[in-house]
């Protein structure tokens, strides 16, 4: 049988034809295709055998279909990137300690707002029923922070921390160290709740919980690199792919403090964007103002508006803890992915004179209603002792963000 060329043509094309169509069945066949964390297919992507999605069976390997992070209540998911961390304002005290340098964050949670007197005093109801009274005193946030022998302050020393109406005011008087066991209390009391509510084997580890795909993490202090982070929340300057318009010298828009906006949840044109101490006397404008910066002391946790990721009173309010150890130098040590200080390598203690710095000082960011608008850039860094504490530092609690994002 002979054929023409143009016979011969439509042949030829009938046999790719189906050829990839044989192809493309095969791999679309079950079990085959582009795999995640909730969807892994029915095949092993390298030996084709069969998965099991039963734990309990012995005979093929088990994948779970579930991978679920829990992150827990009032966190909210601070997306990473790269970033340019360091002081972007005039180094006027003259410390040095922070100069530019492009880190990349991974992503992360965060506290939308600081832990309060409700929340803390929730944590010490909870932990009477298991440690000693003296222990329990331990925990207590110090009322003395208040007292000074040249001012009337007797008043918040009396009623901060416990009348309602500081409810959902910042915690103050608490230390680094007491911070961290909050943390750790959180954790454990979360968790459990967590497993009441979704009916989780108590019998189960955490390791167990990670295996079927459930994961709880630890809350914990926010590293310095992820509060800068979290506190600039560059996200907001962005247009186009990866450019961004401006860099920013306080959470917001602008080199100003007060709001350029006229619009719902920016306040009013012309109110203060955060809590903080004006000039010499000034902590809160005069009296019968509507553009005053909220409160002459530390304000409610909500007040202000939120950045762009969602974070209240990332400047002013409360000064914050955050969990790394106080260096100069930590800048150019510590790495440019994820950087940390948890300890003196590199930079050990004793190449300085002063006896200052050592493994116990702490870092704490944000300005507070006692400081002047210099510290509310997220660049300034001070330090303190972990054990100390004053009426102007308090903190919020992280999380890491596990393994892949849902769409």
């Amino acid at each position: 049988m002979s054929l023409n060329n143009k016979s011969w043509g439509l042949w030829t094309a009938a046999i790719l034809l189906a050829s990839v169509s044989i192809l493309s069945s095969c791999n679309k066949q079950p079990g085959y295709g582009r795999r995640t964390a909730n969807d892994p297919g029915r095949r092993s992507a390298t030996t084709g055998a069969e998965f099991s999605f039963e734990e309990n069976d012995s005979t093929n390997f088990f994948v779970s279909r579930k991978a679920e992070q829990i992150p827990g209540p009032n966190l909210k998911l601070v997306q990473g990137g790269r970033t340019v961390l360091g002081s972007q304002e005039e180094d006027v005290m003259a410390f040095r300690d922070n100069f530019e340098r492009t880190v990349s964050i991974a992503n992360f949670y965060m506290d939308e707002t600081e832990i309060t007197n409700n929340d803390y005093r929730e944590f010490l109801f909870d932990m009477k029923k298991k440690v000693s009274g003296d222990s329990l005193l331990k925990l207590e946030p110090s009322e003395d922070v208040w007292s000074s022998a040249m001012s009337f302050n007797d008043l918040y020393q009396s009623y901060y921390f416990r009348f309602p109406g500081f409810n959902f005011y910042p915690v103050a008087g608490v230390s680094w160290t007491q911070a961290n066991v909050y943390a750790k209390w959180r954790t454990e009391y979360v968790q459990e709740v967590v497993r009441k509510e979704r009916e989780i084997d108590s019998t189960f580890t955490k390791s167990q919980l990670i295996e079927r795909g459930v994961a709880m993490a630890d809350f914990r202090l926010p590293n310095e690199a992820e509060w800068e982070y979290a506190a600039k929340a560059m996200i907001g300057t962005q247009y186009m792919d990866e450019n961004q318009e401006y860099g920013r010298i306080y959470p917001w828009d602008g080199r100003g403090l007060r709001s350029p906006y006229n619009v719902k949840r920016k306040g009013k044109q012309g109110d203060f964007l955060a809590n903080f101490k004006r000039g010499r006397g000034d902590y809160g404008g005069i009296s019968g103002s509507q553009r005053n910066d909220g409160e002459i002391l530390p304000t409610n946790v909500y007040d202000m508006a939120p950045n762009d990721f969602g974070l209240y009173h990332m400047a002013g309010n409360m000064n914050e803890w955050v969990y790394d150890i106080y260096r100069p130098m930590t800048f150019q040590d510590a790495d440019d992915l994820n950087p940390l200080r948890s300890d003196g390598t590199y930079d050990d203690a004793q190449f300085y004179e002063t006896s200052l710095l050592t493994d116990e000082m702490r870092v704490y960011k944000g300005g507070s209603w006692k400081d002047v608008a210099y510290w509310l850039a997220p660049g300034t860094r001070r330090f303190m002792h972990q054990d100390s504490a004053t009426n102007n530092i308090g903190f919020r609690c992280a999380m890491i963000s596990i393994g892949e994002k849902g769409k």
